[in-house]
């Protein structure tokens, strides 16, 4: 029987390679039901697996130098705590790319010259595109029969008009060196404003939302009829937003103050912005629950590391309302956006201008997908859980059945 024709749908697993971590996830991209997830952690050394399937957890060490024995140990905790994928017959494996420059503006099959762009894009995104080549690669190498398809975190945000794309520098920069506003999250962005004009009983094309996507990292996106129209981040994931170890926006003189008063170079500026910053620079750690715990205890730091943040998520609300002239919903997800009721209740008790209002028993607690403001609220806002695996599966889906169909 042909790969990924079996009577059990449209089985696909995907896979989001990390610089020294891979996650799985098997799931049937008609259905959205999911058979198996895990995450291979400290690739390159000796390192650990947990598998879980059919509500149980499975963990190991294993010993991983690269992604491709990484994804071999995956494969074989699928083989042996299920789902077997010999069995299963994947119809496509879909990897998560996080910059696909400005050639990428849809989900597309990997073949050669796919591996060679999304090299030749590494500059870009030194920190994430060689992971996500070394899984592409591992991936081609352990099912080579099987489709692969890459699926680019900045595609989705290629709708974005030049006014907001465009950074006004010199046009060397714009033209040569590929200076813009790219925008990432841009699988999570779209799953979120599209489920959230399902919640609103509207289509996509007729609803205009900003999607608040908040973890570690952190983005804002105001979506116009289903387009991306602005997003916070920018040529890379540092810009915008205040995220766990990254700062957001800084004046972007600060780096050639920093080499004047203290000798830091440009290495050294962007390692601090990127990891030594945002809730970790602010308050000395970057969980936002110990921050929530510690502002709690009285702890200085903490409570203004959650006044930057939240000041910085108004704003770009305020600032995305303008953009869009008509907002039918906000929407909260990721890790944060999900879970935070306290970061949820700061951001929109400072919305009242634009006629929100809080619902806060809802905002404390129930279902994980629920309205958060009163019947009175002006713009309703939402919790949204994200589903960046199930988007990833349905775009192999759309991309492999196109590609028979020619």
């Amino acid at each position: 029987m042909p790969t990924g024709t079996t009577d059990q749908g449209r089985p696909v697993l995907v896979v989001n390679a990390g610089s020294s971590s891979l996650k799985y996830q098997v799931l049937d991209a008609e259905s959205g039901e999911t058979a198996a997830s895990g995450i291979v952690e400290r690739i390159g050394g000796a390192g650990h697996l947990r598998h879980t399937s059919g509500g149980a957890t499975h963990e190991q060490d294993v010993t991983c130098t690269d992604h491709t024995e990484a994804l071999d140990a995956a494969r074989t905790a699928l083989r042996e705590h299920g789902p077997d994928l010999a069995t299963l017959g994947l119809f496509a494996v879909g990897h998560r790319v996080v910059h696909g420059g400005p050639q990428f503006t849809e989900p597309v099959l990997v073949d050669d010259d796919v591996i060679a762009a999304i090299e030749e894009l590494v500059p870009l995104a030194p920190l994430h595109n060689p992971a996500n080549l070394e899984g592409i690669r591992g991936s081609r190498t352990t099912f080579p029969d099987v489709p692969q398809v890459a699926v680019f975190d900045t595609a989705f945000h290629q709708s974005l008009p030049p006014a907001a794309h465009t950074y006004a520098v010199p046009a060397e920069w714009r033209d040569r060196h590929r200076v813009r506003r790219y925008g990432f999250h841009g699988t999570s962005h779209r799953y979120v404003s599209r489920r959230t004009a399902q919640l609103l009983g509207r289509e996509p094309a007729d609803t205009n939302v900003i999607v608040l996507h908040l973890g570690n990292g952190a983005s804002a996106c105001a979506v116009r009829g289903g387009e991306s129209v602005d997003t916070s981040m920018g040529l890379s994931p540092l810009e915008g937003l205040v995220m766990g170890t990254r700062s957001g926006d800084v004046d972007p003189a600060l780096g050639a103050y920093l080499q004047r008063v203290a000798g830091l170079d440009g290495t050294a500026y962007d390692e601090a912005l990127n990891k030594a910053s945002g809730l970790l620079g602010l308050a000395g750690v970057s969980d936002l629950r110990e921050v929530e715990s510690r502002r709690e205890a009285g702890d200085e730091d903490a409570a203004l590391a959650l006044d930057v943040m939240v000041h910085r998520l108004r704003k770009y609300v305020g600032a995305y309302a303008v953009v869009l002239g008509r907002v039918d919903a906000i929407a909260f997800t990721g890790g944060i956006g999900e879970n935070s009721s306290l970061v949820r209740g700061e951001v929109l008790d400072g919305l009242g201008i634009l006629g929100v209002e809080l619902d806060r028993d809802a905002n404390e607690g129930g279902a994980p997908e629920r309205l958060v403001t009163t019947s009175r609220s002006a713009i309703p806002v939402w919790v949204v859980p994200t589903n960046e695996e199930l988007e990833i599966a349905q775009a192999c889906l759309a991309v492999v059945e196109g590609q028979r169909s020619r």
